[in-house]
């Protein structure tokens, strides 16, 4: 029997490392499969300051759900796709993203007026003055 269920998850593992890599929930949300991470599945278009941006997440209720965050910056990298360009990111799952910056709720270390973005339009991660305007994704889960 263990056998069998080690077969399973290996089939599993194998499954999402091919190319499974996100559910859309049905409700605005799309789950990524491999860090199990929870995603708005569809920004609300507008861009935002960096404080803007950590305040629309925490008062966002989406899926059911209120505990949503701004990601941090591995986080945000890891539903960008390097296979594609402008945007950068599966658009089956998230439709209509914009192929400019998108905040990461992670600071600058050398200059704490700045914060990590993922640019969606090449996937690329630079650092951005707070009081600068990107999109936003709130992500919940994980932490």
């Amino acid at each position: 029997k263990m056998t069998g269920i080690i077969l399973v998850l290996c089939c599993l593992q194998a499954a999402i490392a091919w190319g499974d890599q996100f559910t859309d929930n049905g409700n605005s949300t799309i789950t990524d499969n491999r860090t199990r991470l929870i995603w708005q599945k569809q920004d609300d278009g507008t861009t935002k300051t960096w404080e803007a941006a950590l305040s629309y997440c925490e008062a966002l209720t989406l899926g059911g759900s209120s505990a949503w965050r701004l990601p941090n910056v591995k986080e945000l990298k890891s539903i960008a796709d390097m296979n594609r360009y402008s945007p950068a990111i599966n658009t089956t799952y998230f439709p209509n993203t914009q192929s400019s910056g998108c905040w990461s709720s992670t600071t600058y270390a050398s200059v704490t007026s700045y914060a990590w973005d993922v640019g969606f339009g090449d996937s690329n991660v630079g650092d951005r003055d707070k009081t600068s305007n990107y999109y936003v994704r709130c992500v919940r889960g994980g932490q």
